[in-house]
């Protein structure tokens, strides 16, 4: 069972940073037409910044999520790293119990956020419902709920770029 899940956590890690890799291109093409149309043109295009700004939602969650898993994230474990290993372990689980805690607010919070906009449009797309574009909060709640689930169940996975010269 923990091979399966573990493997299941890999496809979800893989799509967070695909998703997440994605909107970063995109930001880097979209961001360059704005200001190309804006000072090049004299003619500012209305859709750049509102396609960056939720392209950098979608970065956001589920970027944020797929570095909780691998422990890419900012933290400060000063304190953590001096501690004997037995309450180390108990700040592990504790550090993780909050995490598990974010993710349920994003969740919880998230999915009040979509009902609630759910209806309403953006005005440089009045096709694309607000709700819609609030979606990478809950889910990457969710992602990182089951990222914690993996921590606590099954331990970190190993790093990727151990031995290749990554971070």
């Amino acid at each position: 069972m923990t091979q399966f899940y573990r493997r299941a956590m890999n496809a979800l890690y893989f799509a967070c940073v695909l998703l997440a890799g994605m909107a970063m291109v995109l930001i880097s093409l979209v961001v360059p037409w704005g200001v190309f149309t804006r000072y090049g043109l004299n003619s500012a295009s209305s859709w750049p910044e509102a396609t960056a700004i939720l392209l950098s939602i979608v970065l956001t969650f589920f970027g944020a999520a797929a570095c909780y898993r691998l422990g890419l994230h900012m933290r400060v474990s000063f304190v953590r790293d001096h501690l004997p290993a037995p309450l180390a372990r108990v700040a592990d689980l504790l550090a993780e119990a909050l995490m598990l805690g974010v993710g349920g607010f994003m969740t919880l919070h998230g999915i009040r956020l979509c009902e609630t906009t759910w209806n309403q449009s953006i005005a440089e797309f009045p096709a694309l419902s607000v709700g819609v574009t609030y979606l990478p909060i809950p889910l990457g709640g969710i992602c990182l709920m089951l990222f914690v689930v993996e921590h606590v169940w099954i331990g970190r996975p190993p790093d990727p770029f151990a031995g290749h010269g990554g971070h």
